[in-house]
């Protein structure tokens, strides 16, 4: 059976389609998880050197788009500008964000402009640190210690 015409046509039309659909749809596991990234930061620690500033984006994707981070020997720091200028809302986030993330983290401050969390015993710790930056600046800072 030979195909003509408007079948012909078809036949060749629907699998461009499908596969122009399949290439541009986006999926749910395309967004970066602030729950990996957290992780994979508080794994580096005490030397964070090995990690780019791509890592902690993740962290903040959920809560703004302007993320700039930066690793060092000693810490990762992000700096963001929250979604809506909210930023109290924004760091009640990220702390949700590191109690879920990191269930064994000991939550020790929580006020509406700081948020710190430790890993680890006195002398082998990793700190986090989510606070306000300014007026409408968010920063992470983890920290490590061996």
């Amino acid at each position: 059976m030979h195909l003509t015409g408007r079948r012909a046509a078809l036949a060749a039309f629907l699998p461009i389609c499908f596969g122009v659909l399949a290439t541009t749809c986006a999926r749910a596991d395309d967004t970066p998880s602030p729950c990996d990234a957290l992780k994979r930061i508080v794994a580096a620690a005490p030397n964070f050197s090995s990690l780019s500033a791509i890592n902690g984006r993740a962290v903040a994707l959920p809560y703004g788009d302007d993320a700039k981070c930066v690793a060092s020997q000693t810490n990762y720091r992000c700096t963001w500008t929250p979604h809506g200028g909210s930023g109290a809302d924004a760091l009640q986030g990220v702390a949700a964000d590191i109690a879920s993330c990191l269930p064994d983290a000991t939550h020790d401050q929580n006020s509406p402009a700081r948020q710190h969390f430790y890993l680890g015993a006195r002398g082998a710790r990793t700190e986090i640190t989510a606070a306000q930056a300014g007026s409408n600046k968010l920063k992470l800072e983890i920290s490590g210690s061996r």
